[in-house]
């Protein structure tokens, strides 16, 4: 099988901290090609040991293929001991001359490593693996063997940020007990790598969580505990992107979570709707126009009847005076319900709220039309009542925000924590979210959060996850609930006027989540290797259920609702009768005044004839 060999050559005064063009491109071409074997023959210690710089500042080299290069003790300053923690398949080749005076000695090489697992201290002191005298190894030992099968047990040092539900710190009395998904993989990971970790938090963890750049160029927060070198492994429910990839390695995601928006449920009250509820808009304007149809077809039914009445009457001969006043005393029967457009219109009304007439019209075309008008309003009528009856007995439907478009449209004011968050938002390739990070927010602390947007005023971004706790939270005001190990936070009093919490149905994305290493750690490959089998077998999934258990069990917003009658259900009943009675006022108030400006004003007006004043005005 034929082996790439990528050979550089460099001059002896070119600085390999900042190399030339064909020095880059050649050591991007190898990393590219994936070598897995470095042999750097570079007799200035110096000069070597600002190439390794280079290429662990920016990735040129891999820190994890094998090495091997000449000794040199300018290599081991204490400077430079972190690359030693990061390059650790390395063999240190130190040429030892033919002893003079001894007849019997030769030239050797005492081939050596790095001390990992075991911690540098003030001085490096290498390890050796083998010695290469008279053509072969002393003692045959493997030159490369895996260093990170086996860590004897050293204490590694692990930030930590409590974050449900990756970290979760539970406080009994003056003791913390921290558990959670991520310290479940942590001590899978201990117990099959033989090592023990040092949880720590960093200062200030409360306040600066995770960590920004700060003006002189360094990291706060849990990102600053990595970037320093101070720790080994961090946990904190850490993002798969490339601004933390740049500053750290992740292991591989162990899950993915739903990120979305922590809403307020509208205060919408449409309690004085009640009465139109039953039906929709357009199920209204059918019954309108099926009202206004029918009372016009009876009015001109009526008109037509009375007309052909009247017909009948003028062409008759009438020879008995008695026949004739007879014949004229047979009035119409019912016909003066419908013989004027108003009444038509009020009595078909009166009919669609099942009020019968004070009188069955004659004529047979009425009568039926009558009867088959009923029967639609019984069946309208039983629909409505039972609709309305759901309306009643159920409980208020709530008006929440689902969607980016619904919170966009809400006008409410987003927000999260960091600056990455807002910039992944204004850097958004679709419209709606710019917009969302043209009012987006920075807030540190998330019961801030959570009370502003139980206020109406805000939109909180996070997890799904953390959501749910800080709703629950939120909820069960009168039950203490630790947000961390050293700042013990009391959930704000609930106001009567305050909103419900709703998390937004649609993730706004779902991101892979990671346990973060120092750059280039050597214990990547196989923290990958254990944490894919603990994902493969459900362990992830359990432990994350384990770690929200708590949580869901206090959770009360999906407990069943009971169907109550209440005063606030009969809102629309008295909108509608203060409807009633506003428009009689303003009528009364129309025939006052049209009495005392019309009718008094009138020459013909005697208050003591008053039928005689309407006789002359017919």
């Amino acid at each position: 099988m034929p082996v790439t060999i990528v050979m550089t050559v460099v001059e002896e005064y070119e600085d390999l901290l900042s190399p030339n063009f064909d020095t880059l491109e050649s050591l991007r071409q190898a990393r590219k090609d994936g070598c897995n074997v470095y042999v750097i023959l570079l007799a200035n210690g110096l000069q070597a040991s600002r190439l390794l710089r280079f290429g662990d500042r920016h990735r040129i080299l891999d820190t994890r293929a094998k090495y091997i290069m000449l000794h040199d003790f300018r290599l081991f300053h204490s400077e430079l001991h972190y690359l030693w923690k990061r390059i650790v398949n390395v063999v240190f080749l130190r040429y030892h001359k033919k002893v003079l005076g001894l007849a019997k000695s030769k030239a050797w090489f005492d081939l050596s490593t790095v001390p990992f697992p075991n911690p540098i201290k003030a001085i490096f002191v290498s390890r050796r693996v083998d010695i290469w005298r008279n053509g072969r190894f002393h003692y045959n030992r493997p030159l490369f063997a895996d260093k990170t099968k086996n860590l004897n047990e050293e204490v590694l040092n692990v930030v930590y940020l409590d974050h449900v539900p990756s970290v979760v710190v539970m406080k009994n009395n003056d003791t913390n007990k921290i558990g959670g998904v991520e310290i479940e993989i942590l001590h899978t990971l201990a117990e099959k790598m033989n090592f023990k970790p040092n949880l720590y938090q960093s200062m200030n963890a409360e306040y600066h969580k995770w960590g920004q750049k700060q003006a002189n160029g360094s990291f706060s927060g849990l990102i600053g505990e990595m970037v320093s070198g101070k720790a080994d492994m961090a946990l904190g429910n850490l993002q798969y992107t490339p601004y933390h990839l740049e500053l750290m390695d992740l292991s591989i995601p162990y899950t993915s979570q739903c990120w979305t928006f922590l809403t307020p449920e509208a205060l919408t009250d449409n309690s004085w709707k009640t009465l139109i509820l039953p039906f929709k808009l357009y199920m209204w304007i059918a019954v309108l126009l099926v009202l206004l149809i029918t009372g016009a077809i009876f009015y001109g039914l009526a008109r037509y009847y009375m007309n052909l009445l009247q017909y009948q009457s003028d062409q008759s001969v009438i020879t008995d005076k008695n026949q004739e006043e007879d014949y004229f005393g047979e009035k119409p029967v019912g016909m003066y319900l419908f013989g004027e457009v108003i009444n038509s219109i009020l009595y078909t009304y009166g009919m669609l709220l099942v009020v019968s007439l004070p009188k069955l019209p004659s004529g047979w075309a009425i009568r039926l039309l009558t009867g088959w008008y009923w029967l639609y309003c019984i069946l309208l009528v039983v629909s409505y009542r039972a609709s309305m009856t759901a309306i009643l007995a159920n409980p208020v439907p709530r008006v929440t925000i689902d969607t980016l478009k619904e919170l966009v449209d809400s006008k409410v004011t987003c927000g999260g924590w960091g600056t990455e968050t807002k910039h992944f938002f204004e850097e958004s390739l679709d419209e709606i979210g710019q917009k969302i990070g043209e009012r987006f927010e920075m807030i540190d602390d998330p019961d801030e959060a959570a009370t502003k947007v139980a206020q109406g005023v805000y939109a909180y971004y996070e997890n799904k996850y953390f959501l749910k706790y800080l709703s629950v939270k939120r909820k069960n005001s009168n039950i203490r609930m630790e947000n961390n190990s050293t700042n013990t936070s009391s959930v704000s009093v609930k106001l009567a006027s305050d909103r419900e919490l709703h998390i937004m149905t649609d993730c706004v994305v779902n991101i892979p989540i990671s346990i973060g290493f120092h750059k280039n750690s050597p214990l990547k490959p196989l923290a990958d290797v254990y944490m894919r089998r603990t994902v493969e077998v459900g362990l992830v999934e359990k432990w994350l259920n384990d770690a929200m258990y708590p949580i869901r069990a206090l959770d009360s917003s999906d407990d069943e609702v009971k169907a109550l009658m209440n005063l606030k259900k009969l809102y629309g009943a008295f909108i509608a009768l203060a409807i009633g009675y506003f428009l009689s006022l303003i009528c009364l108030f129309g025939e006052l005044i049209y009495w005392n400006c019309v009718v008094k004003k009138d020459p013909r007006f005697d208050k003591y004839a008053m039928d005689l004043y309407y006789m002359k005005k017919k």
